[in-house]
């Protein structure tokens, strides 16, 4: 059985575009067993080259897509929420989502789940309760939340044992969906002790947001833990879909089962993942 599903991204980078290019690969390979029976924009072209491109992309492979721009959807209602009305914030993500919602009423009969991949928005509480969407977060269960370089300087100051992603059901409360599945990256071995004492050493001298506001993304710590998870963001992503697919892994109301039995949590793949990148390595 081929498992259908919905595809959200913003298309802003590269990476959106790379997500989406590695999939259709899996698929074509016969790795995974889904069809993406749409993609959705919300972006339209003209808003960004970047998102030009993703948009192109999609045409050109012969997805069904929808493109509706975020960007010129009640601008002033948008500016007043951006300018910390958070009122209206919550009324302009409750109106576009609704016309989302109108678009995609033929796709989303159809499909059981979408995956957000790259999509920057925050979804309306109403449509996150009417569907069934998932979304990558680059922790632990029970990790830090919010964007990535955040999670990874929060690991540096918790001096955590390990990084990980967790693919999670989208509810709400931002980050905080119920785990279907993750992955840990051990960040202590051996080979990274060196950053380590070596990031203890500059506190010694200096504040991690002292050293956040000089370094950056370039700390060769922060890099090396970026590095590390990043690389078990799409065997995660693409083993959950594979897992769906089979039937092993499932979603009944929201509800996450692994063989038939009610999991709290999310189950652990991080052995899968593991082998999926020894296997790709030996495969080079």
């Amino acid at each position: 059985m081929t498992l259908p599903i919905g595809w959200f991204s913003t298309g802003r980078d590269e990476a959106a575009l790379w997500l989406l290019e590695e999939t259709l690969k899996a698929i074509s390979s016969g790795f995974l067993p889904i069809e993406i029976a749409f993609v959705f924009c919300n972006r339209e072209k003209g808003d960004s080259p970047q998102s030009d491109a993703f948009l192109d992309y999609v045409a050109k492979a012969g997805l069904p897509l929808v493109a509706f721009s975020s960007r010129r959807f009640l601008p002033e209602l948008w500016r007043k929420g951006k300018a910390g009305d958070e009122e209206a914030m919550t009324e302009w993500r409750k109106r576009y989502h609704d016309e989302v919602a109108k678009r995609l009423e033929p796709f989303l009969a159809k499909v059981p789940l979408s995956l957000l991949a790259g999509y920057m928005l925050i979804i309306s509480d109403e449509f996150c309760d009417a569907y069934t969407l998932l979304n990558l977060h680059p922790a632990l269960p029970g990790g830090p939340k919010g964007a990535w370089q955040d999670v990874m300087w929060e690991l540096i100051r918790q001096r955590a044992d390990f990084a990980g992603a967790q693919i999670h059901i989208v509810t709400p409360e931002l980050d905080s969906g119920p785990p279907v599945t993750y992955c840990r990256v051990p960040i202590r071995t051996p080979d990274m002790l060196p950053l380590w004492e070596a990031m203890e050493w500059k506190l010694k001298s200096k504040s991690l947001e002292a050293i956040i506001a000089e370094e950056g993304e370039r700390e060769p710590l922060f890099a090396e833990i970026r590095s590390r998870q990043l690389a078990r963001e799409v065997p995660l992503i693409h083993l959950t879909l594979k897992r769906l697919a089979e039937g092993k892994l499932s979603l009944h109301d929201k509800i996450v089962y692994w063989e038939g039995k009610m999991v709290t949590g999310g189950v652990d793949l991080t052995n899968d993942v593991e082998s999926f990148l020894s296997h790709k390595l030996q495969k080079r």
